[in-house]
């Protein structure tokens, strides 16, 4: 199988520097220390609120990368302008509520069909790789696939809820719902990535699906290097993944 890329969200470096102000922790710093580590890519959500990422860390980033930029944007205007801008090499488009802590659920893209596809083309014009974030559902991911999406992130998050809370029979019909749509998704001629809640306990049965092509992992990753440091924390996560694709 194909190497699968990790891809490490550094949204939470910036919650901590903006739980107290200032510069500390740099979100920078820490994505080239992931770039350092073996991340074969960065994501960063510039949220309407900016409760963590700004505008001049998307500025910095840019500037700083030597790993493509995964630059996660609710599908608004202010945002689409921002995307244009600075071209990163990919944009992901996802859900966004302002009372959410962290995103609930994939894109409701089956309804809003019109709207998304008139909204992505620009930025797949300006050379950005247009992912879709989206549940693990055969609809969404249809209609991802109408509007000129080319990859899809599915969205791991009900897999990993149930298994830290131990319904593992819900967890294995989770995981099972996220396989078949990255075989279905793969079938339509889409790239798989999938994100969202991803630990050690829960990456290696999702890093077996053949048709994966990247993990995007950031608050487990953030939390564990508080422990042992951001570098180890994503050597371990890379060492699972790599260890979980070749047993595959």
């Amino acid at each position: 199988m194909e190497h699968l890329r990790l891809g490490v969200n550094i949204d939470h470096v910036a919650t901590v520097r903006n739980a107290r102000g200032g510069d500390y922790p740099d979100p920078v710093r820490a994505a080239k220390l992931a770039e350092e580590a073996g991340a074969d890519g960065i994501t960063a959500h510039l949220r309407e609120d900016r409760r963590h990422i700004t505008d001049h860390d998307i500025e910095r980033l840019t500037e700083a990368l030597g790993v493509p930029l995964n630059f996660e944007m609710a599908a608004t205007d202010e945002m689409q302008a921002i995307a244009l801008r600075h071209r990163p090499h990919a944009v992901c488009i996802v859900p966004e509520k302002r009372e959410e802590r962290t995103t609930e659920g994939g894109l409701e893209v089956a309804q809003d069909e019109n709207r998304l596809a008139h909204f992505i083309a620009p930025l797949r014009e300006a050379g950005s790789r247009v992912s879709i974030f989206v549940a693990a559902d055969r609809r969404q991911v249809e209609a991802a696939n109408r509007i000129g999406a080319q990859v899809i992130e599915l969205h791991a998050g009900a897999y990993c809820d149930a298994h830290a809370e131990g319904r593992f029979a819900e967890r294995d019909a989770e995981l099972a719902r996220l396989r078949d749509m990255a075989t279905f998704a793969h079938s339509l001629g889409l790239e798989v990535h999938a994100g969202h809640g991803l630990t050690f306990e829960t990456v290696a049965p999702v890093a077996e699906f053949p048709e994966l092509r990247e993990l995007n992992i950031g608050h487990f990753l953030v939390g564990e290097a508080i422990f042992v440091g951001l570098g180890p924390s994503i050597t371990e996560m890379r060492r699972i993944m790599d260890e979980a694709r070749s047993a595959a």
